[in-house]
């Protein structure tokens, strides 16, 4: 079992930067391949950007040359460095861990980032 934990959400005004993370518990950190999605109000859950225990990153269009993925493998933490946010970035963001073996996936509960002036 692993539990995900994000922090870091908030308000941020357009163009601001804002630092997510998701700390996990639980085992074997490395054999999970970590990634942040997000759901805009009414609108499907979507990859965001993920990373394998490798350092592979991988990001939706969208975010690209915005977002960067990172993770720790000591702290057993994911990040993901959102800059340039714009009013279409306001989602409730959750981290998701998926065992490389498997499949398996666990879920943190979600944070809220708004971006709006």
């Amino acid at each position: 079992q692993v539990q995900l934990v994000e922090s870091g959400g908030g308000l941020v005004q357009p163009g601001g930067s804002l630092r997510l993370s998701c700390a996990a518990s639980g085992k074997m950190f490395v054999l999970y391949t970590m990634g942040w999605y997000r759901q805009a109000p009414g609108k499907q859950r979507e990859l965001v950007a993920d990373i394998t225990s490798g350092g592979i990153t991988n990001y939706a269009d969208s975010v690209k040359d915005r977002f960067t993925i990172s993770r720790d493998n000591v702290k057993d933490t994911v990040y993901l460095q959102m800059n340039n946010l714009k009013p279409e970035d306001t989602a409730v963001y959750y981290c998701n861990g998926r065992h490389i073996l498997n499949d398996r996936e666990f879920w943190g509960t979600g944070i809220l980032v708004t971006v709006s002036s």
